[in-house]
């Protein structure tokens, strides 16, 4: 059997952004924090599929035509995907190519699991700062509570 047969091809971007090395468990809840959801671009999604990458695990990858988000909302997924890989994709080249980084500060996307902070209580956005001293974790702005990233609740 030929190779052709083998693999289902996805068209090929001709400008847009591609993020590739998601972990299959993390892939919906990039979609959320992107705002996918409400997209009115070409947005292919593909999940479980193999991944040499992430060793014996499954991965995920997003393709979104003619859309170049800015890093600094590409960096948020960074707390349930550590490991995705953005790619940039211009006349059907890779023109830029690079890792997520989890920004110092997130703002207005994960919510305080302690039930007494005050952003569960009034009207406010939440935030949450990297705890340099605990890699994968961040702590609330507000009342301190820290998570570890990967059970951060979205909002």
């Amino acid at each position: 059997m030929s190779n052709s047969k083998k693999e289902l091809a996805v068209a090929a971007l001709r400008d847009g952004t591609v993020i590739d090395h998601i972990p299959s468990d993390a892939l919906f809840k990039c979609v959320k924090i992107l705002g996918l959801t409400n997209m009115e671009h070409q947005l292919t999604i593909g999940n479980n599929l193999a991944s040499e990458r992430l060793g014996l695990g499954t991965k995920g990858i997003i393709k979104v035509a003619d859309v170049f988000f800015p890093e600094a909302m590409l960096n948020r997924i960074a707390l349930v995907a550590p490991t995705a890989v953005v790619n940039i994709i211009r006349d059907y080249e890779v023109a830029e190519k690079r890792p997520v980084a989890l920004p110092a500060t997130i703002r207005g996307i994960v919510k305080c699991d302690n039930a007494k902070c005050i952003t569960n209580n009034e009207p406010m956005a939440t935030r949450f700062d990297a705890v340099e001293d605990k890699p994968g974790h961040i702590r609330c702005y507000y009342c301190g509570h820290v998570v570890a990233n990967q059970h951060a609740t979205l909002i």
